[in-house]
């Protein structure tokens, strides 16, 4: 039997670190940060356990390029969305319902992401998080900003208010009237993206919002075009 090519390799070593990030989001969505172990997540993923310790460094690790992956690609969905547009006001008013959407519909998840962002080790890059920042980068330059490198970092740390905000235990802010804070302060119009009283979120309908598995394709994309 002829040892597999590279490419095989590097398929497979893919499509496991994928189920790896799903498997991730959807136990620390159930059952908290805390109560998820490593082997948790391998046996979710199918995977043997010492996978998990080849791609992430730790658990804290793993969870955060899950959870950056789940936001990423929650936002590029939601600015590529029917009807496309290069409108920067539209695509601004997208961004924000996307990531509001996530501290509403995963609030469990989302929760356990802030306070792990404020732990010692806190935050910690990865491609993921790179792919996040060069959307939300983008939106900000369609808008029309002169200075990019100056209110990405500001957009980004509102919008990280706004969902620390909408999950604070025992206090919670309404998405809606944080919505109209970011709305205001960027001049958009209460209609343009989702607004809260749509029937869909973030361009999806229901049943697209429970299923987070199109983030975390194992297929190759030639193949599920």
């Amino acid at each position: 039997m002829s040892p597999r090519s590279a490419l095989v390799n590097e398929e497979l070593r893919r499509r496991s670190k994928e189920r790896l990030l799903h498997a991730a989001v959807e136990l620390v969505g159930e059952h908290g940060y805390e109560a998820t172990t490593l082997g948790d997540i391998a046996d979710r993923a199918g995977s043997a356990r010492g996978l998990v310790s080849y791609y992430f460094p730790g658990k804290r690790q793993l969870v955060q390029s899950a959870v950056h992956r789940l936001m990423h690609r929650t936002l590029e969905e939601a600015l590529e969305r029917e009807p496309r547009t290069d409108d920067g006001r539209e695509r601004m008013a997208r961004a924000i319902d996307a990531i509001l959407g996530l501290a509403r519909d995963r609030p469990v998840l989302m929760r356990q992401h802030m306070a792990g962002l404020l732990q010692a080790e806190g935050f910690l890059p990865c491609p993921e998080q790179r792919r996040l920042a060069e959307l939300l980068s983008d939106t900000v330059a369609r808008h029309g900003s002169h200075d990019v490198e100056a209110d990405y970092p500001m957009l980004r740390a509102l919008l990280m208010g706004a969902v620390y905000a909408a999950l604070m235990p025992g206090a919670p802010m309404p998405v809606p009237a944080l919505r109209a804070e970011l709305f205001k302060r960027y001049r958009l119009d209460w209609a343009m993206g989702v607004p809260p009283d749509a029937a869909a979120s973030g361009g999806t309908d229901q049943k697209d919002r429970t299923d987070m598995a199109r983030f975390f394709a194992t297929e190759p994309e030639a193949q599920s075009k």
